[in-house]
């Protein structure tokens, strides 16, 4: 069976209902999607950076009791794990406030030995943030050589649209280093504006391999 490797940030997310913490459970787009193909018996690895403390040790006890390989994952001294408080209304949606203390090294795990049959999924605002671009660029060029599948998926939120002219070139340079993107409606309406399918698709495929809309 294939390997996957996910690419991406991990959060303690804080869950307040009416004002007060109900859950505390480990967040994070790629992490949702290994912890998923993990439950599936699929072999998933996880490279992300987690501070070596309390919030950070929680964090990895649930990426071991869901089976996910975390040798690839930096542990780091300064500096602490991110937290994320998530205020929910009566419906239940989220309302977020993060809380982050990065090191000024990211990104420092190990270095998988990718295989021309593994598949690497990337992503989110952690596909395009500066701090990190140069680290992830070794990982997903080192997959590349090898002949991996590289999946990316940009959930561009409506959040980061004061930055969407700046982030647009990063967002079509991942384009061109995916075999394939997987995005949604709203992330092509965020970074272009472009809610039809076909003008979506004639603004986005000449940046890409394989477009999947």
């Amino acid at each position: 069976m294939r390997r996957v490797f996910g690419i991406g940030e991990t959060v303690l997310d804080i869950i307040f209902k009416n004002l007060q913490p109900v859950a505390a459970k480990a967040g994070g787009s790629a992490l949702n999607t290994l912890v998923s193909l993990s439950r599936v018996d699929v072999p998933v690895n996880f490279i992300s950076e987690i501070g070596r403390d309390k919030a950070g040790d929680n964090i990895m006890q649930f990426l071991e009791d869901n089976q996910l390989n975390t040798e690839y994952i930096c542990r780091f001294e300064q500096g602490k794990s991110a937290i994320a408080l998530a205020y929910l209304n009566d419906e239940n949606d989220a309302e977020y406030e993060f809380f982050k203390d990065y090191p000024q090294q990211r990104l420092q795990g190990p270095l998988p030995h990718f295989k021309a049959n593994d598949i690497v999924l990337f992503g989110s605002y952690f596909g395009l943030n500066p701090a990190i671009r140069p680290r992830l660029l070794e990982y997903l060029y080192a997959a590349r050589q090898k002949g991996a599948l590289i999946i990316y998926d940009p959930n561009f939120r409506s959040h980061h649209l004061k930055n969407r002219e700046k982030l647009r070139p990063v967002i079509e340079e991942n384009f061109r280093l995916a075999d394939f993107v997987r995005g949604s409606d709203e992330d092509f309406y965020n970074i272009y504006g472009l809610s039809s399918p076909t003008d979506v698709y004639a603004q986005v495929a000449p940046h890409c391999n394989n477009l999947r809309l």
